[in-house]
């Protein structure tokens, strides 16, 4: 296929700019053909009157592009015409054709919400990354982030979300949900995600955070007692939780208080690897709000939102791997 002006012009760039080089290796890291077979029963053939529909690769890339950067459905269809870099990973030639516009996409994705197809393009990125080596079993760390949603009530109901709620953190309240996950004590990535009203208590959905495989499990303050909820009888987890401020600050100043004092920041150093999910959705992706109303929706994306995190911390060892593969 000849190639157009763009894209002569975007292969002769001497400098390729961070969001060159992140879609380039996301690009690489994505089981596209895996992802791609799991979706494919569900999206539309095109047989029958009216126009064909957009090929499902494309309107995939489509929406990858939009998570990744926080897009709203009309931003990301802007973007993919002021940016070669977006256009060239959705795999648009604005020479020959247009882009799907918002309407497609939103489409889209209430194909994916009705089928509960994010769970499995997450599910699908844990397999590639596992087959990879870069998932184990034995260690998980839970821990959960707020996430806030609109308080206004300037809407069609004249009411705030009924299934958002308020909480206190520190002095200061907040309204909206909260994402919970299971992490590999190991490297880090996701494996389990659920959504909550943001006055649950972080400890009633431990046990929905572990796969079933693990043997030790860690928390911080949060999960205190976590070990002797109803929810936990018959799993044979060794739950590491972290020892309250208070507690720690009247450790005795000897030999045995020294102790306890360094293993409370050994648990702390491989609790902090719960974290990097979160700093990848609220500070790269740009998820520091719910975007829906109600849960249901809010956790279909965070589905997406969390593989795609997955992909993002892994990319670099995944990409390793398959050059060590090829050589």
């Amino acid at each position: 296929m000849q190639s157009s002006f763009s894209d002569l012009e975007y292969t002769a760039k001497k400098k390729l700019t961070r969001r060159d080089r992140f879609l380039a290796e996301i690009d690489a890291v994505t089981p596209w053909q895996a992802l791609i077979t799991e979706l494919e029963p569900f999206y539309p053939k095109g047989k029958g009157p009216g126009r064909p529909p957009v090929g499902l690769e494309r309107m995939l890339r489509m929406y990858v592009a939009q998570q990744c950067f926080g897009l709203s459905d009309e931003g990301i269809e802007d973007a993919i015409y002021d940016s070669q870099s977006i256009r060239r990973f959705v795999g648009i030639d604005l020479g020959r054709e247009a882009a799907p516009d918002a309407t497609t996409l939103l489409k889209f994705r209430r194909l994916l919400e009705t089928h509960a197809l994010t769970r499995k393009i997450f599910d699908t990125i844990n397999g590639h990354l596992a087959a990879k080596g870069l998932l184990m079993r034995e260690g998980t760390i839970v821990d959960a982030t707020l996430i806030a949603a609109a308080p206004s009530t300037k809407n069609r109901e004249k009411a705030r979300d009924p299934q958002m709620h308020q909480t206190k953190k520190g002095n200061q309240w907040y309204f909206g949900m909260k994402a919970h996950i299971g992490v590999d004590a190991d490297s880090g990535l996701v494996h389990t995600v659920l959504a909550t009203a943001a006055n649950v208590a972080d400890a009633t959905q431990a046990h929905a955070l572990l796969h079933g495989e693990e043997t030790i499990a860690f928390g911080d303050t949060g999960y205190q007692g976590v070990e002797r909820r109803k929810e936990q009888s018959g799993l044979n987890v060794d739950w590491k939780v972290a020892m309250k401020r208070g507690q720690r600050k009247a450790l005795p100043d000897d030999e045995i208080g020294e102790c306890m004092n360094l293993l409370e920041k050994a648990k702390a150093s491989l609790r902090a690897k719960v974290e990097h999910p979160f700093h990848v959705i609220k500070n790269l992706f740009k998820h520091r709000k719910a975007r829906y109303r109600g849960l249901a929706k809010n956790e279909v994306q965070l589905f997406s939102l969390f593989g795609l995190a997955n992909l993002v911390l892994a990319r670099r060892q995944a990409m390793s791997i398959d050059t060590q593969g090829a050589s």
